[in-house]
């Protein structure tokens, strides 16, 4: 007997070994199980997850010997010869190759006649959108008042291309693509029943390369099966589809959380000895970086492949929530790209080394930027030694009124001149000036932020502004922002409300200027005031 591939022989006989599309099997059982049956069905999807399998089972639903029932016998005449694919009124059409208007009325000139053997005429068109107008318009009438004894079953990948006067004609059913996971553990159970070794990883690659695509899924596995001998293991199907080791990957992210350029390339030597798909090495890097994302919004996430939530915890922490959306979106764009670099490991690189060339500058423990792309030892040796930064408040005030109840009064310091002495600078001074200062408790500092400033509140700018304050008063303190106007004006409503008041200034002295009068009378001319703009914004005099 010949070798049957195994998309072939595992392909799904009833609804209940079906794998996923739940959504649908539950509205096709209870259609079948109540007898509330539509003359046209439309599957939708992509490739893969089902669609023809699907309409085959309905077909042998309906047309089982034992009586129209969600669970065929699949034992009868109806069923068997359905599973084999020569029942005589299950009609099955490649739309991609009868796109022309004759096919379509050779079609359906039998409509009209009783079936021969079973109880209905199954009309089953597969890739249905590739029917030409003509061929559309021809089916139209046939799907709008079929004879009871017809049902129509389409199956497409591309929904958008049928006319709406198909679409409302039918029962339309999306399904979707499956889970890595669902794959995997069809794969693990498949390789049971036939007697195949294979380790969880080995599967857990194949599953995710089938990219939500259950006859891939088996197609590989197969190929797998060839490539390996027999025993599918994890190193050789690595080696099969060009994939590179999770490590690597893993290795490659600590790498960018440390800024490491010259490691980054180290690394991306050895990964090139193992002649890898530098695509999917890419497609590994943006999925581990979407899960950190995740783990540092939910602080856990339901892993079901190799990287452990531990070692996800780590790499999360390691990075800052901005630094994981930019490494994401330059890794989607770098592989979109790649096939525009000189060689993939070149585009690859220059992918890498992008992501450290934007990185935000990230803050000392002074407040001031450091340059991004370079190591811990980089960043320390621009530091500042906390002596040569600290600014005692005790200079402000006088020698008698150093300290009230034991503590030094700066409780109430001018902030926006605060803002200017501790050096702050990029997103963090943006955050310092719309707060406002309420006032201080013990080691913390309470601040108000103006509401319409939410979004730049983020835990690593309120730690940099702790810790700028923290260095200039050569004391530990802790900032509490909270939303809400405060009493006080903040530095920046400060700044616009100066910057207003010499634009109106402006606007008034033009307006009673004797040259600026004659010119409009002389030529009836018009004043626009709205285009006076302040030479110099943060100038108040």
């Amino acid at each position: 007997m010949s070798y049957l591939v195994l998309a072939r022989k595992w392909r799904p006989k009833t609804f209940a070994d079906t794998v996923g599309q739940e959504h649908v099997l539950r509205a096709l059982v209870n259609a079948l199980e109540s007898g509330r049956l539509h003359h046209a069905y439309l599957f939708a999807g992509t490739r893969g997850v089902g669609k023809t399998t699907i309409a085959r089972i309905l077909a042998k639903a309906l047309n089982c010997e034992a009586g129209v029932t969600a669970e065929p016998c699949g034992t009868c005449s109806a069923c068997t010869e359905i599973d084999d694919g020569r029942f005589i009124d299950l009609i099955e059409v490649d739309a991609a190759s009868k796109t022309k208007v004759d096919d379509t009325r050779d079609l359906l000139d039998n409509v009209q006649y009783a079936p021969a053997r079973g109880r209905y005429k199954v009309y089953l068109i597969d890739e249905v959108h590739m029917l030409s107008k003509s061929s559309f318009n021809a089916l139209l009438k046939t799907l709008e008042e079929p004879p009871p004894h017809v049902k129509f079953l389409l199956a497409t990948t591309d929904p958008q291309k049928l006319p709406v006067t198909v679409l409302s004609r039918c029962l339309q059913f999306n399904l979707t693509r499956l889970t890595p996971r669902l794959i995997q553990d069809r794969l693990e159970y498949i390789c049971k029943a036939e007697g195949i070794e294979a380790d969880s990883s080995s599967l857990a690659m194949l599953a995710r390369a089938a990219d939500g695509s259950m006859r891939d899924a088996l197609s590989l596995l197969d190929q797998a099966i060839a490539y390996c001998g027999g025993n599918v293991e994890q190193a050789s199907v690595a080696v099969m589809l060009g994939t590179i080791d999770r490590e690597h990957v893993s290795r490659l992210i600590e790498l960018l959380a440390s800024g490491d350029a010259a490691g980054i390339i180290s690394a991306l030597e050895e990964i090139d000895a193992q002649f890898p798909d530098y695509s999917r090495l890419l497609e590994d890097l943006a999925r581990d970086l979407q899960k950190i994302a995740v783990c540092q919004v939910v602080g856990s996430i339901d892993d079901d492949e190799e990287l452990s939530n531990e070692h996800i915890a780590a790499l999360a922490d390691s990075l800052s929530a901005a630094d994981v959306q930019l490494f994401y979106q330059t890794a989607l764009i770098g592989r979109r790209d790649l096939h525009l670099a000189p060689d993939p490991r070149g585009g690859v690189e220059m992918t890498l080394l992008r992501m450290l060339a934007f990185r935000p500058a990230q803050a000392d423990e002074s407040g001031g930027p450091v340059a991004s792309g370079g190591t811990q030892a980089k960043a320390a040796a621009k530091r500042k030694p906390a002596s040569a930064a600290a600014k005692p408040l005790q200079a402000k005030v006088s020698d008698s009124a150093d300290k009230v109840a034991g503590e030094p009064r700066w409780q109430n310091p001018d902030w926006k001149s605060l803002m200017s002495e501790i050096g702050l600078s990029g997103a963090v001074r943006l955050l310092a000036g719309n707060c406002a200062l309420l006032r201080r408790e013990g080691k913390t500092l309470f601040l108000s932020l103006d509401p319409r400033s939410e979004s730049m509140l983020t835990r690593q700018r309120k730690e940099a502004l702790a810790a700028a304050l923290s260095d200039h008063f050569s004391e530990p303190l802790l900032v509490d922002i909270s939303m809400g106007e405060a009493a006080a004006e903040t530095p920046m409503q400060e700044e616009t409300r100066l910057a207003d008041e010499r634009i109106e200034a402006a606007r008034e002295s033009l307006e009673s200027d004797p040259n600026v009068q004659a010119l409009k009378n002389m030529f009836d001319a018009e004043l626009k005031t709205d285009s006076i703009e302040l030479i110099n914004p943060t100038q108040n005099d």
